[in-house]
């Protein structure tokens, strides 16, 4: 059904009203407490941003919606990255040139939201886990699919899948844990060496679907 201007308007209306700016001010203070390096729960997000604490959970019923939310934030043009480009080396590489460096500028964001996910996996082992629902992460997954899909159907599925898998190693802030926290290196050194690792994987899986035709 088409939406006539003046339906498109209220919606607008609302989405600029005072529920997007309270929304709002609880992403930007949520941002400002994780880049900080804190793991704030709802009721510490409504306290600093001076919101009653059942108006901050109408917008976010438990911690894990809140730090989605924020981690979505901090993604920001990574979740609407494309490529025109029909070669999945250069896809992954234009990905990783600007993924990389907006991972390093929310470096403090992703890491708070990564001990998010193994403080649960923790308590999950434990058996002390509530019945809050987890926090989930997989963003990356369409991404590198995407990135290396001119290779679907010129080699096999389960090498396709493969290659994804372990480019998802080197995607996303654990990579930048590894090579900072380990390796001592710094963010440039960091993009430069995700970027290299990821192309040079590409290339290895990409020259199969070539290996036909140089024995013919």
């Amino acid at each position: 059904m088409d939406v006539s201007r003046q339906e498109q308007g209220l919606a607008d209306a609302v989405e600029r009203g005072p529920r997007a700016r309270t929304r709002r001010l609880m992403l930007e203070t949520a941002t400002r407490l994780m880049q900080g390096g804190a793991i704030p729960s709802v009721t510490e997000v409504a306290e600093a941003a001076q919101v009653s604490r059942a108006t901050a959970y109408r917008y976010f019923p438990t911690q894990a919606a809140l730090v989605h939310a924020v981690v979505d934030e901090a993604l920001g043009p990574i979740l609407e990255w494309r490529s025109d480009s029909f070669d999945a080396e250069k896809r992954t590489r234009d990905l990783f040139g600007s993924a990389m460096p907006r991972i390093d500028a929310f470096e403090a964001t992703f890491r708070a939201a990564l001990k998010l996910s193994l403080d649960q996996w923790a308590a999950r082992q434990a058996g002390t886990f509530g019945p809050e629902p987890p926090f989930t992460r997989g963003h990356r997954i369409d991404l590198l699919r995407d990135a290396i899909a001119p290779l679907r159907g010129q080699v096999p599925e389960a090498a396709f899948d493969r290659l994804a898998k372990a480019l998802s190693l080197l995607f996303g802030i654990e990579a930048l844990v590894v090579l900072k926290d380990i390796w001592g290196v710094d963010a440039e050194e960091t993009r430069s060496i995700t970027e290299w690792a990821a192309t040079a994987l590409v290339r290895a899986v990409a020259a199969q679907a070539a290996w036909p035709e140089d024995r013919s």
